[in-house]
């Protein structure tokens, strides 16, 4: 008996051993692990013309689709912002070509980039909180830190991987239609999203329906992409999608960002994962 709880002991004692390592060395070095990480990730989302200081560079992207060439344009982003779009569409009844671009003055802010590149930072700034003077007592508190830390990361990669479901009433309300010159047609709409690792691009063309139609009038909800006979209330007119246009172009660098989420994230699951395993030793241990 005495030798049993001798050498439970002696267990006890190199698990102690060995989670004060971890507490100590092990966090500290994940923590700055993930702190590089994160910074690259951040650096995708500037993208400074010189140094780390002025506007981002200008970079041109041609939008293209396997299986349209109804569309055809190149979109410039600088930073989180569409800084022109110069988009030619060929009308599918009479294959009348329309040319619009932004106007010189205005740009569109992408917020779903601006929204990721916040929760990236925050990510960085809750890291950067615990520098390696700081001691950790509990397992508890690594698993709180891992966890906001989480939070952060999978908001990022949530704001890019999940564009917004917006109603046509609210893509006609956008500013982004007022944004070109000459002025869109009063039958067409446009909405701009990220996508995963894509800017996309959706022109809708619309027609009025009749006040003696016979079609059942029954407004679409929100979506991320319409279909056609979509319909839709504006002002006093009730119309319908005929056909609908979506472009996209990969940005390489959104790409970079949500690998590091991924990365980072699994880092964050396999230290907590650590410090989970000893709870099962010490029940009286707030992890």
């Amino acid at each position: 008996m005495a030798t049993v709880m001798a050498a439970t002991a002696a267990e006890r004692a190199v698990l102690e051993e060995e989670f004060r390592w971890l507490l100590h060395d092990e966090v500290h070095a994940v923590l700055k692990q993930l702190q590089d990480i994160l910074k690259e990730a951040s650096l995708r989302f500037t993208l400074p013309g010189s140094g780390t200081e002025g506007p981002a560079k200008q970079e041109n992207f041609i939008l293209g689709s396997c299986g349209t060439d109804q569309v055809k344009g190149v979109l410039t982003l600088q930073g989180d912002a569409l800084s022109q779009a110069d988009v030619n569409l060929k009308m599918p009844r009479n294959n009348q070509l329309l040319h619009f671009a932004f106007r010189e003055d205005k740009q569109w802010k992408l917020q779903q980039i601006q929204d990721a590149r916040n929760h990236v930072s925050q990510a960085i700034y809750l890291l950067t909180s615990r520098d390696e003077s700081y001691q950790f007592k509990t397992g508890a508190e690594v698993l709180k830190l891992m966890d906001a830390v989480m939070l952060q990361l999978t908001r990022a990669r949530t704001r890019l991987t999940t564009p917004a479901t917006l109603t046509l009433p609210e893509i006609a309300a956008s500013g982004l239609t007022r944004m070109f010159a000459p002025a869109l047609p009063s039958d067409l709409l446009v909405n701009v999203y990220i996508n995963l690792n894509k800017l996309c691009l959706t022109v809708y063309q619309l027609h009025a329906l009749q006040p003696n139609s016979t079609k059942n009038f029954r407004p679409a909800g929100g979506a991320v992409l319409h279909s056609p006979g979509a319909m839709f209330e504006w002002g006093s007119q009730r119309l319908e999608v005929s056909h609908v246009h979506k472009v996209e172009c990969v940005i390489p660098w959104l790409n970079d960002a949500l690998v590091y989420f991924t990365v980072s994230l699994q880092l964050c699951q396999q230290l907590k994962d650590k410090i989970s395993v000893f709870s099962s030793y010490w029940s009286y241990r707030p992890f």
